[in-house]
């Protein structure tokens, strides 16, 4: 993995926040919850947020509140996370679903809060992860959303053929003797099939770890790759198993992240340090 020079604002980030629970070149992670966090940046620092909240469906890691709750806590980071975004850079939000009293029972926490940030809405991506929970009376999960907020619609960063899907059924196929696709591959469209990360004998993906909300290398590289540029500097408020972290050094960028649990970011530490110690280049996106 190549070595970046470490930026000046991550000794500023320091000098503002204090000691990290973990750092490492290009990495900082802190053991605090995010609004204490980014209530001490003064200033938009961040180039780009990649981040999944706990739903508030019970999960080890989170305490249910009311859905009200919720909504009025969702408003407050997503508006801190845009305080502290730069002019030009963007935020990624993964949401599922929760049920709502007397409204619904898998209801997407995307349409509850959508609005509730100073950002501007550019577009909902679907993931699609092929395997999930089964059901009997109701039509089996196998989606969630991804919110794409930018900060100025006239101007952010938008790297179209550092992700592109090579995997085209006529690469050849001409109009009027021009190659109608682009020899890099298509655009992948806003739904995107990338497989979950799986538990279990036999069936374990192999970038497992204990963490029960793992995303996949692959869904973070591609908005990685996306949406920021070398030497950026991402954040992640929630940062769990680590993953937004690995993809950002492995993609030459550097990152911040923040849990309160820190069994989770033990997890996340041990796969950055693995990374750095295999000296290992970036994934090549498929």
């Amino acid at each position: 993995m190549p070595r970046l020079k470490q930026p000046t604002k991550i000794k500023q980030l320091k000098e503002i926040v204090g000691k990290p629970y973990f750092e490492s070149q290009n990495v900082l992670l802190y053991k605090m919850d995010c609004l204490e966090f980014m209530k001490k940046i003064d200033r938009p620092i961040f180039d780009l947020t990649i981040t999944s909240p706990p739903y508030n469906i019970g999960k080890e890691y989170e305490r249910k509140i009311e859905v009200k709750q919720y909504v009025d806590w969702s408003n407050m980071w997503t508006n801190k996370v845009y305080d502290i975004t730069k002019k030009n850079g963007a935020f990624w939000l993964n949401l599922g679903y929760f049920s709502v009293p007397e409204k619904g029972i898998a209801v997407p926490i995307p349409y509850l809060i959508w609005n509730e940030t100073k950002f501007y809405f550019l577009q909902e991506i679907i993931w699609y992860y092929e395997a999930g929970m089964s059901a009997s009376k109701k039509f089996a999960p196998r989606n969630e959303k991804f919110l794409w907020y930018i900060k100025n619609p006239k101007k952010y960063v938008f790297n179209l053929n550092s992700v592109r899907d090579k995997n085209v059924k006529y690469p050849n196929q001409k109009k009027n003797g021009i190659l109608k696709v682009n020899p890099n591959g298509k655009n992948p469209t806003d739904v995107w099939a990338i497989p979950k990360i799986t538990s279990g004998n036999g069936r374990s993906s192999k970038e497992r770890t204990s963490h029960p909300a793992q995303f996949p290398i692959k869904v973070i590289d591609r908005i990685v790759r996306a949406c920021s540029k070398t030497n950026n500097f991402i954040f992640d408020p929630f940062v769990g198993s680590g993953t937004v972290a690995v993809s950002a050094l492995q993609n030459n960028r550097c990152v911040v992240g923040c849990d309160i649990k820190s069994k989770y970011l033990k997890i996340a530490i041990k796969r950055i340090e693995e990374l750095k110690n295999n000296h290992k280049s970036p994934n090549t996106f498929n």
